[in-house]
Formats: C-alpha cells, structure tokens, sequence
C-alpha cells in the first residue's frame, strides 16, 4: 500500500484495477470522464478499455465480457445511464457471471448536464444494488466491494458518485500495482436457458430478484458503510439521516458541536431497514439531509410505517430541505440551524459591502469554428422562415446572443429528429439540424435514416471539429484513433451519410465564409434530406500561431464584428474595436466580416 492525492474519478478507476477489471467501456460525460481515462492512463497490458460510440454500446459491451467471466465497468454521467437504460433493465433479469460495476456520476446543480436525475431512484426502478460514496477514499473503497457484491450474486452493481465526488481530492491508501487482483475469465458458457431472456425466463428471475433484494437489505444493514453514530446525550430525541456528500457537508456543520444521532446511508437501495431501526428507536424527529431526490425521506417514513413508529420525518418533502439544486455546506448548515433551533450564525455577522460576482456566461472559444459555421448559415438564410434545432456538445452554446442559433435543445441526437417533426407540421419551414461529429456517431445516425426513410426535407448540418471537445478531446470512430493507442481508418461521416441514401452532401471548411455561405444557400434549395459538414479542427487541438490585429486608422467603429460574431476576443475601445491578442488564435472571421479591411493577420486553419 501505499499514498496518493487522488480525485475522486481517479480513485475510482485505480481501485476498479486492484479489484481486477478486465473490460472498461463508456461514453465521455462530465463529471464521469476521468474514470475511464485514469484506467487507460495506469492499466495493466491484460486490461483493454474504449470509448464506446455511446452508453448502450458500452453497457453491452461490458455485459458480454461480464457474461464471459471477466470483470467488466461501464462508465457514464447520468443522462447515460438513460441511453443506457434497456441493456440494464434486462441485465437485472439475466445476470453476469463476473462482477459488474456501472459508474454513473450524477450532476446535482445540474453544472454540466440537461438533467439533475438522481440514480439512487434509478437503481430503485431497476432493482440493481447501489453505492453511494461520500469521499474519494470511500469511492475508491466502494468500488471494489461492488465487483465483489455483483460477482457474489451475480447481478450488475452502480456506484453513484456526484460531482464534488469525482472532482473532490484526498490523500488516500491504494493498492500497490503488483497487488492487483487478477484472474483468468473461464469464458462464455453456452446455455440458453440463463443467457437468453423469454418471458418465463424473467417472470421466474423478477421473483428471485425480490428475493435477493430483501435479504440484501439485512446484509447491507450490517455494512461499514451504513452507520449509526451514538447521540452525544440521553435526552437528545432527534437524528439526522443523510447520505453521499451531504454527509460531509453534514458533519463540517457540526464540527466542534454536540450533535444529534447520525444515520450515514452509503447504500441507499436495498434500503438497509434494519439499521434504520437502530437509528430511529427513541427518537421523536429526523431531518433527512439529501441531494435530489428524497430516497431516504421516503424509505424512513415507510420504515415508520410498517413497524408503527411515531417519528416525524422531515427533509425536502416537508420543506426544510431544498426540493432541488445541489447542496453546499452552507445550505445544509442553514437546515440543520433551523431544525435544531440554532440562531443562525448569520445574523448580524452579514457584510454589507460585499461585491457580486461578476456574471460569466459560458461561451464558444474564441477561433472556435462553430461560431463560422453558424454565422455562415446566418447569413445564407437572412430572413427566411428557418428553424434551427441544436443537440448537446459545445455547438450549444450557439444559442447565446448574438448568434441566436439553436432554437430547440432536448438531448444527444434529437436535433436531426425534433426538425422533422417540426418540418411534418410546418413544410414551409427551413429545417436545420446541427449535429456535432462525435454526437452523430453516437446518437446522430438513426435520426437521418429515420428522416430519409419518412422522406423528410430538411438541412443536417455535421459541426465536424474532429474529436470530442465538450468533455476534453476524446476520440471517436471518425478521429482514426482508439482508447487503446490505435491507429486505424477514420470512419467517414460522408460516406456513412451516402451510404443511408443522401444524395446532397457537402464538406466545407467554415472559416472560408465566402465558400462557406454559398454552400448552404446552395445546399438548403435542396428538396429533401442533405448534408453539410463543416469541417475545421477544433481551435484547442490545431491553434495557429498569427492573431488578428485591428488597424484603428482604418477601422471606422460600425462594430460589426463584435456585434455579428460574439467572439470573446472582440472588445470595444474608444467606440473602436479591439483584439485581446492572448485569446485570438487567428482564425480570420473577423478578418472576413469586417466592411472597411481594418482587420487583418490572422492564419486560417
């Protein structure tokens, strides 16, 4: 053994290798990411990890080498876990053979995601055991117990981390490299009555499942990882039950001070009811400190149900916890003040002078050449009745001012098939989709056979900036390269595109606005479905060494560029514009759109 300062993820992929994990798949998503890429940073030559196209492909991927025997984990946000969610459902009812860990990082806030779904009540729905750490050292701890608990019973396990998890640091022990556990699979076994699901098949496992479940609770009542700790006095008669990072939260509020009897839940499902029992004896009120959903609000209170206990139960049902939104130690400090009636600490302690943080929208990069693409399309539009339908990747935050080009924005891959039900109800509309190349392998492709199959008419717009920049440059099948150091042929988005039936399909590099704009009034008089793909590597892989410079003698102040572009290089001085020259990269837009010539320097990509 030995000490490392570890984040959360990290800890997490370096104790799924001590516990022997053979197979690692997964789909990029913050705050999930690190994990896969920490197992590829520091995994043994018997260990083989990818990015898979998208979560269901990386959950079937690791049940097969589950199914074999090997030790298998899935990672993904908590969106993923949605595209995810048929393999799981149906791998509850079929089982793996060896231990099997999906990794599913919630997002409370939400701070980089659509939802803020908690996966607790997930595990619920699918009746998979969870795991809930509360730090970095019991993540990593978690971890391995999971692949034990899913090997032991022969069921998939989640671990549940959150955000200030997975990118919370500590000093914890690890396992040395060549402590490791690692086994030899045995290899699938052919037996079609256990690895093919019928309908008799699942109705005799649900029954099991229930089984299992229930006698799981006991066992997860005896874990280290539930625990009552002791009221500090006999005449104490509340508790608090809380769970995940609310417990640290929990105890930094309660720091120093006598505190009521504590209920930690480290595995919320199978709830362990009778170490709850333990906690409630004796007491008249519990506040129950959580994140997102009330999972241990509503188990105590059915646990006070059904053995008649007259406890008040309070948290986010009753309105002393925030129904939403992530906690902070101020939050649940604030909470605990309330229920124990505390003064709060606050009061008339509040300074009156303090400034408000200055508000920083998020925005695409400069020399981003996205900005070019939307701009492009712009233009070639003007004002014509056009609907313009985004997807999930940095090409969203082509909906802020003053580009103003995503108009709708559900989930990965929707933009291609939200504009056709729009187009099937307005066919005078101009129907774009914007699609990111990443996110067109992963979710992008059945949404055009969908539209050329029902013979829709609209524009798929392919943002192809070669890698995956949302959540930190990770390749996918168009990069030509693997998680596993491949090299290999690039999966051509053009040739997929021809090969479901389009007839119209361009490749235009954004940046060449001129080119660029032509392209898409070209392209959108089409009938039926085309393609455009604007192809330019995205900024942070390939920046140019010139930057843009404005010519103040020849600028006349008319602003365009900062107002038509939105570029946080572009400023305004003395009615003129400037560039920061520490954040252009030179990608010549501005160079393109400016009336007078006044700027000029730059180096197209």
């Amino acid at each position: 053994m030995h000490k490392e300062f570890l984040m959360g993820n990290e800890a997490i992929a370096l104790g799924a290798l001590a516990a022997g994990v053979s197979v690692v798949a997964g789909y990029p998503g913050t705050p999930s990411t690190e994990v896969l890429e920490t197992v590829a940073r520091n995994k043994t030559d018997d260990v083989y990890v990818e990015w898979s196209i998208n979560e269901k492909a990386a959950m079937e991927v690791a049940a097969g080498a589950a199914y074999a025997g090997a030790r298998s984990m899935v990672t993904c946000k908590q969106v993923g876990l949605n595209v995810a969610s048929d393999p799981l459902m149906s791998l509850a009812y079929i089982g793996v053979k060896g231990g099997m860990v999906v990794v599913v990082a919630d997002d409370p806030g939400p701070i980089s995601s659509q939802t803020e779904q908690d996966t607790r009540t997930f595990s619920q729905f699918c009746k998979v055991p969870v795991f809930d750490p509360s730090s970095v050292g019991e993540a990593y701890a978690m971890v391995q117990d999971a692949f034990e608990l899913s090997e032991r019973l022969g069921t998939p396990v989640i671990l549940r981390p959150t955000t200030r998890v997975d990118h919370g640091y500590e000093a914890i022990e690890v396992e040395d490299k060549d402590a490791w556990k690692r086994t030899a699979p045995e290899g699938f076994v052919k037996d079609s009555s256990h690895w093919v699901i019928f309908p008799r098949l699942s109705t005799a496992n649900h029954a099991k499942i229930e089984r299992r479940n229930a006698s799981l609770a006991d066992e997860f009542s005896r874990s280290v990882y539930n625990c009552v700790f002791p009221e500090s006095s006999a005449s104490e008669r509340v508790g608090i039950a809380t769970h995940g990072i609310s417990f640290t939260y929990v105890m930094d509020s309660l720091d120093g001070q006598s505190h009521p009897r504590l209920l930690k839940v480290g595995t919320p499902f199978p709830f362990p009811e009778r170490r709850a029992l333990e906690f409630l004896q004796g007491l008249d009120e519990v506040l129950c400190v959580e994140e997102l959903d009330p999972v241990i609000e509503r188990a105590l209170i059915a646990v006070c149900g059904k053995h008649g206990l007259s406890v008040r139960i309070r948290g986010k049902l009753t309105g002393d916890v925030a129904p939403s939104g992530e906690n902070t130690v101020e939050s649940v400090g604030l909470a605990i003040d309330r229920f124990l009636g505390r003064p709060d600490p606050r009061d008339g302690n509040q300074p009156t002078d303090v400034p408000q943080l200055p508000v920083r929208p998020p925005v695409l990069c400069a020399g981003c050449p996205h900005r070019a693409s939307f701009y492009a399309v712009k233009r070639a539009m003007g004002r014509r009745k056009t609907i313009y339908c985004g997807d999930i990747g940095c090409y969203t935050l082509g909906n802020a001012q003053p580009l103003d080009m995503v108009d709708t924005c559900l989930c990965m891959g929707a933009g291609i098939t939200i504009a056709q039900g729009i187009y099937h109800v307005e066919p005078d509309t101009a129907c774009f989709a914007f699609v990111g190349d990443s996110t067109f392998f992963a979710s992008g492709i059945t949404g055009v056979v969908n539209a050329y199959y029902n013979q829709a008419n609209l524009t798929v717009c392919v943002l192809d900036n070669s890698t995956t920049a949302m959540t930190g440059h990770q390749p996918h099948p168009g990069t030509g390269r693997t998680m596993m150091g491949q090299v290999l042929d690039a999966v051509s988005i053009e040739a997929v595109l021809r090969a479901i039936g389009l007839k119209t399909v361009e490749t235009v590099n954004p940046l060449d606005l001129e080119q660029a704009v032509c392209t898409v009034r070209r392209v959108a008089d089409e009938p039926g479905v085309k393609a455009i793909i604007f192809k330019s590597p995205c900024v942070v892989l390939a920046r140019p060494q010139a930057t843009s410079k404005v010519d103040a003698s020849a600028c006349v102040g008319c602003l365009r560029c900062v107002r038509e572009l939105g570029c946080p290089a572009l400023f305004v001085r003395d009615g003129k514009a400037v560039i920061d020259a520490n954040q252009c990269t030179g990608c010549t837009l501005c160079e393109q759109v400016c009336p007078t010539g006044a700027i000029s320097g730059g180096e197209r990509i």
